[in-house]
């Protein structure tokens, strides 16, 4: 209901109800098309999407941060990938080999699955699961890639859903939105979706819809984990491989913009000391508790990757959840994408969900 005040009715009594009579039967500059402004204009993508809540009611509090939104460029980062990881670790690491995709009769595929669409924007998944009978019911994996939520690709986990499936996983590599077309919290709403999407179509895949799993590497992993401590009901474990468990932690490098900007700081639109608030309530560390899955975690040797981990686990323990924690001496970051790695991985994987689900 439109509040009579500084409003003429013109006479009818239900315009009380919509404000949408002003546009047409107003005559000032700008009610109708055909009394625009000249400075009118269609606003670009990048203009648009300054619009926020933030933004707009700003004016109602001039004191709080104005969210960057200049690294929505629109345009695909593709500086982290597989093949990039392999090329700088090389040269210290002269046994590092890329794991190859695995084929087995035993494996079907679905690729270029569409599980949500935000106006023409589709989004995609790769589906990887056992040749069974319709009533054999597998523990469905959710797998997240990495890449500093600006960067990478599903494709890099492919080898891991292609042999966790040969094992008797029903894997799924997941495609998100990245940084440079939507900031925090779309892509974790994009994996809720993805979530919802698997177990509407749980028959399709043959999926056990009370196991399941979400794992991810890196930024993935802090997606993982985050998805599973705000959807403890959804999701039964969780696989965090070197991803933070907290941006406003001592030990997490991130939000550290002296020389550059960090991924999160660009991924959320402020800087940590801009809006504390948001990087505390996005980081996995702060909404940890009773509810919360049993975690594994897989960890490089850089420490920084694992920030609040030891934290995480001191409430898991308080509560009686369980939690397993394997460390990679000397291993690189991009540990899991490569052989000397990938093979203890997967038996991790494997032998912490069998424990979960057994």
């Amino acid at each position: 209901m439109i509040k009579p005040e500084g409003w003429d009715q013109w006479g009818k009594e239900s315009n009380r109800n919509t404000a949408y009579y002003a546009e047409y039967q107003n005559s000032g500059a700008g009610a109708s098309t055909a009394n625009r402004v000249k400075w009118s204009h269609q606003l670009t993508q990048q203009q648009a999407g300054e619009y926020t809540l933030d933004n707009i009611f700003r004016g109602w509090n001039p004191a709080a941060p104005v969210q960057n939104r200049t690294g929505l460029t629109g345009v695909r980062d593709t500086s982290f990938s597989t093949a990039s990881a392999y090329r700088y670790l090389v040269n210290t690491i002269p046994d590092l080999k890329v794991v190859n995709e695995f084929k087995s009769p035993h494996v079907l595929e679905k690729r270029n699955q569409v599980y949500c669409t935000l106006g023409d924007r589709a989004l995609h998944l790769d589906a990887f699961y056992p040749k069974s009978k319709k009533d054999n019911f597998h523990p469905a994996v959710l797998i997240v890639h990495g890449g500093g939520w600006r960067s990478g690709n599903r494709e890099q986990h492919i080898p891991l859903a292609q042999r966790l499936a040969a094992l008797g996983y029903a894997c799924f590599t997941v495609e998100y939105r990245l940084s440079t077309e939507a900031l925090y919290p779309a892509a974790v709403d994009d994996l809720k979706s993805a979530i919802r999407w698997m177990r509407l179509n749980y028959k399709q895949f043959n999926l056990d819809t009370s196991k399941v799993t979400i794992l991810g590497f890196s930024a993935g992993g802090a997606l993982a984990a985050f998805v599973g401590v705000t959807s403890p009901d959804k999701v039964q474990a969780i696989v965090d491989i070197d991803g933070t468990l907290s941006f406003v932690h001592p030990d997490s490098a991130e939000g550290d913009d002296r020389k550059s900007i960090s991924a999160a700081t660009n991924w959320f639109g402020y800087g940590k000391k801009e809006n504390p608030a948001l990087w505390k309530d996005a980081s996995p560390l702060t909404h940890v508790g009773e509810k919360t899955p049993p975690i594994l975690f897989l960890n490089s040797a850089v420490e920084w990757m694992h920030a609040g981990r030891d934290d995480f686990r001191a409430v898991l323990n308080k509560h009686g959840i369980y939690s397993e924690v394997h460390t990679f001496e000397n291993a690189p970051h991009t540990f899991c994408l490569f052989e000397p790695w990938f093979e203890p991985t997967l038996r991790y994987i494997d032998g912490f969900l069998k424990k979960i689900y057994k």
